[in-house]
């Protein structure tokens, strides 16, 4: 379970070379790759990784292209990225993360979403009460999923709760959770429409006309993205690691095309702890942007 992992921090938070390793058990594993995706899955229950901490703004991600898949913080022009504020709502509204083992295969169309994967891991958001950290591994059950389309690209969010949540017993399929988090939803939704305007750019839209599908549907989606996953590691997909720039190197999976042993120089060399106290950020990422455009 979760106590197996760590995390080895790389540098000062809020600069380019910082990077969140996630350890198991003091050696380091790749966050796409070595960390299962199924905790328990005869209950249903998913090993998540956070990425974005709720309330937070840094745009940090699993690095896809790094050897063992480093969290680090996205960069756009040569500055670091932050989500900003969009009134009422501040930094991201759960904790974000990913899925390990998950691929959306930029290959293949949906066939009810007519859009190609956009060739990232799952992503998931952790509605639970408490409030996480770059690199935690959190146990958490399915409770439904959206499409967006982003820029052309079927990008899924899955929706979950950490499986020690108070209120996990009570939250087991999507219409739960208007009847327990009344409100959530719709702002979920209102979230991804609006995040990108201040910096911009239109309104995002969904599949489905925004509809969150329920857990059944979810599921299938997660056992889809896990399959294009392990066509991506055995060398079964047409999308080859160096056409879209993934790293695939892992210290778990000796079938895989990326399995490399922990005496291999790419291993061995990997930087030690050299954690710092947080850089400091720009004010400018606490600003308010009041969106006029929204309609609910």
């Amino acid at each position: 379970m979760a106590s197996q992992y760590s995390t080895r921090l790389i540098g000062a938070a809020n600069t380019l070379d910082h990077r969140v390793f996630i350890e198991q058990n003091g050696s380091v594993v790749s966050s796409f790759h070595d960390i299962p995706l199924f905790a328990d899955q005869n209950n249903g229950i998913f090993n998540m990784i956070v990425e974005v901490p709720r309330w937070t703004n840094a745009k940090m991600e699993i690095s896809k292209e790094e050897p063992f898949n480093p969290i680090k913080q996205d960069i756009k022009k040569g500055r670091l990225r932050y989500v900003r504020n969009c009134f009422p709502h501040h930094g991201y509204i759960w904790n974000y993360g990913a899925f390990p083992q998950t691929w959306e295969d930029p290959t293949v169309s949906h066939a009810e979403t007519k859009a190609k994967g956009d060739n990232d891991p799952l992503d998931v958001c952790e509605i639970g009460e408490q409030v996480g950290y770059v690199g935690q591994v959190k146990q958490v059950k399915v409770l439904g999923i959206m499409a967006l389309l982003d820029e052309g690209e079927t990008d899924w969010k899955v929706i979950v709760v950490d499986v020690q949540d108070s209120l996990a017993s009570k939250l087991n399929d999507i219409e739960d959770l208007e009847r327990n988090l009344p409100g959530l939803i719709r702002a979920t939704n209102e979230w991804f429409r609006i995040y990108k305007i201040p910096d911009g750019k239109p309104e995002n839209t969904f599949a489905f006309s925004g509809e969150a599908k329920n857990k059944k549907y979810a599921t299938e989606i997660i056992h889809e993205c896990h399959e294009a996953w392990r066509r991506l590691i055995s060398g079964e997909s047409p999308a080859r690691t160096p056409t879209y720039d993934l790293s695939i190197a892992n210290v778990t999976l000796p079938r895989s095309l990326g399995y490399v042993t922990k005496d291999d120089p790419a291993y061995a060399n990997l930087p030690h702890d050299s954690r710092m106290p947080p850089a400091p950020i720009d004010p400018s990422v606490s600003k308010w942007f009041y969106i006029s455009s929204v309609h609910i």
